[in-house]
């Protein structure tokens, strides 16, 4: 076994086996016993539960029979199709599935050698980041002679039963996966970036553009091996599994099986072109109930398709819970959606390759303020910086930037009479090019993103960031919340993402000998007028004591806008700081110079303009340049 995978419950699958074996017994799991507290925390059952074994429901049972499909799944009687939809986007994905499948050929019931099997089966979820190995034994609970939730339409097939009992322990119980949320078992069953989408927001069911975008996306990530869900939130908690007019299931999670354009008619041979639809095809975990509306089974619509086309497109005539209907009115009739994107990270690949960081963090309470880690969203002005603060670089001059904050799944308390999620979101500031501390007070740092707060387990946002250095402060709405979380960050270039840990430099043998700041200042540069140059590639070193701080080059110009920041930890508060403009490795002296800011401020100044001094003589006629800038000190090394 894989050294990065962790045991659940510390059951080791191999070592139980051959346990079961060795003594000629069927294992019987003592962490997940086949009992009612195992079914259910709140209520008790709805009649007498039997517990039995798969040879005990049929003669030749099989964990897999023909391959593994989306019809191998039917909702039972718990309200889990959330689970049942994220399985049967899974089920159409061979490479997905077989990571929580682990090794299911070795675990495949033989005919030859009965003795080999002892009833224990194992399956494996990516849990917070880590793969999480799950052992179960093979008895599921039965009413009437048949199997109460997760089944197949193979009598004799028993993976779906088997993986959702897997699920259910890892989540405490089966009544535990009573309501969910598919986006979290999508990243459960494959480590994707779960992102949920509003259809009622963005224009989506007006606009025309939009929705082509949109499906563009979704094409592209269900061909990439992503997984799509989608729902229609009820009007009211009455509404809940009621039936539209055209057959769809209010609060109800379908699993998008195919995104496809369908050509129309028939194509000529001397032409490649065609008219072709946006299509897209779901399933009801219910295994029946379909949509009626344009594009249904048997409708007149697919006349317009060839017999080829629909042979390609698997077109059945049967209430089997699948069908198709255009992208328009999917936009126009479902309300939300759930996408789990596989982000490639593969530098063998013929795709768009992301570079990927993963940090675990954690929002703790501690009674100094100082080492907190829980101050709730930015509403909360004056314990908001006691958050967690990671900080990253964009080193283009522009990047698309995908963030992803997980909190850990609460399900598992249900028990103990919590278990839903908190309240998430982030803020993300572009700080000081040189930042490597905390920041205690928001005074230049401008907020370039938000994302949106909302209690679902993983929060995402896609944002495009000019180039610079940025904080991310992940946050719970509320302050003083406990819990752990992953956040993940996919640059185009690596970002060299890291937890700003410190609050201020460290006091060590060495600065007690050779001086420990004084003060803390921070500089802001506007923007640079006045190069007596044109058509230069300018670009700013700021520089004080011993530190330096370079910004990246401005494009022809002669009036730089920069926006550049720097935070100094200074010891000599009389050493000035200096702002030369350079070109091409030459400091410009020859008609602009240098600025320099001789004190400090105890507070904070507006932007002002400061000439730049010439080290040789001016030319005749030509003014000296200028720089716009703002400063910011403080004696406290804890304030900025």
């Amino acid at each position: 076994m894989s050294s990065s995978v962790q045991l659940f419950k510390n059951q080791c699958y191999h070592e139980l086996k051959q346990q079961c074996v060795r003594h000629k017994q069927l294992f019987e799991d003592p962490e997940f016993p086949a009992e009612d507290s195992s079914l259910f925390y709140s209520r008790s059952p709805p009649g007498r539960v039997e517990w039995k074994r798969p040879k005990e429901l049929c003669e030749d049972p099989q964990l897999i029979v023909d391959g593994i499909s989306a019809h191998d799944l039917h909702q039972g009687k718990l309200g889990n199709c959330w689970l049942v939809a994220a399985c049967s986007c899974l089920a159409i994905k061979k490479k997905l599935w077989e990571k929580v499948l682990v090794n299911w050929k070795s675990q495949e019931w033989n005919r030859t050698k009965p003795e080999k099997y002892a009833g224990i089966f194992h399956f494996r979820f990516w849990c917070l980041g880590k793969w999480t190995e799950v052992v179960i034994d093979d008895r599921l609970p039965t009413m009437d002679g048949g199997l109460i939730y997760c089944h197949s339409n193979i009598k004799n097939e028993f993976w779906s039963a088997l993986l959702e009992k897997a699920y259910a322990k890892l989540s405490g119980s089966y009544e535990a996966l009573d309501g969910g949320n598919t986006g979290d078992a999508m990243v459960d069953f494959t480590g994707a970036v779960a992102e949920h989408l509003d259809l009622t927001q963005g224009r989506y069911r007006q606009d025309m553009i939009e929705q082509t975008k949109l499906f563009e996306d979704l094409h592209k990530v269900h061909s990439r091996g992503g997984l799509i869900s989608c729902s229609i939130k009820p009007i009211s908690s009455a509404d809940t599994e009621a039936v539209t007019d055209l057959g769809l299931v209010q609060g109800h999670a379908y699993s998008v099986t195919a995104v496809r354009k369908v050509r129309l008619g028939q194509r000529a041979l001397c032409s490649s072109k065609s008219e072709k639809l946006f299509m897209i095809q779901m399933r009801n975990p219910w295994g029946k109930r379909e949509w009626s509306g344009a594009w249904s089974d048997g409708s007149e619509e697919w006349k317009r398709v060839s017999q080829s086309e629909r042979k390609r497109m698997g077109l059945t005539v049967a209430d089997d819970g699948e069908f198709w209907m255009t992208f328009e009115d999917w936009c126009k009739n479902f309300t939300t959606v759930d996408i789990g994107r596989m982000i490639n990270t593969s530098y063998f690949s013929i795709h768009k390759t992301w570079e990927k960081e993963l940090l675990r963090g954690a929002w703790s309470r501690n009674s100094d303020p100082l080492l907190t880690r829980s101050g709730g969203c930015y509403n909360n002005k004056v314990t908001f910086l006691q958050n967690p603060q990671y900080v990253f670089d964009i080193k283009k001059a522009e990047d698309k930037v995908l963030v992803s904050l997980q909190q850990k799944d609460q399900r598992i308390y249900r028990k103990e009479g919590k278990g839903d999620n908190f309240i998430i979101g982030f803020e993300i500031f572009k700080v000081e090019l040189n930042r490597e501390h905390r920041i205690h007070k928001l005074h230049t740092q401008e907020k370039v993103a938000t994302s949106t707060y909302i209690n679902v387990r993983t929060v995402f946002l896609k944002k495009v960031l000019p180039q610079g250095r940025y904080v991310i402060v992940p946050t719970t709405f509320q302050p003083g919340v406990v819990s752990e979380f992953i956040l993940r960050l996919f640059t185009d270039v690596p970002s060299k993402l890291r937890e700003l840990e410190l609050d201020k430099p460290e006091l060590t043998c060495w600065s007690r000998l050779c001086g420990y700041p004084r003060r803390i200042t921070q500089i802001v540069v506007h923007k640079v007028e006045g190069l007596q140059q044109r058509e230069i590639n300018p670009y700013l070193i700021i520089k004080c004591e011993k530190q330096k701080v370079r910004s990246p080059v401005q494009k022809k110009t002669s009036s730089a806008v920069f926006d550049i920041q720097a935070v100094f930890f200074r010891k000599n508060i009389n050493q000035p700081i200096v702002i030369q403009v350079w070109a091409k490795k030459t400091l410009c002296d020859q008609f602009i110079g240098q600025a320099l800011i001789t004190a400090s401020p105890s507070d904070s100044k507006e932007l002002q303009t400061l000439q730049l001094q010439d080290k040789k003589r001016q030319p005749a006629g030509e003014q000296p340049g200028r720089v716009c800038v703002k400063v910011i000190s403080a004696d406290n090394l804890t304030e900025l």
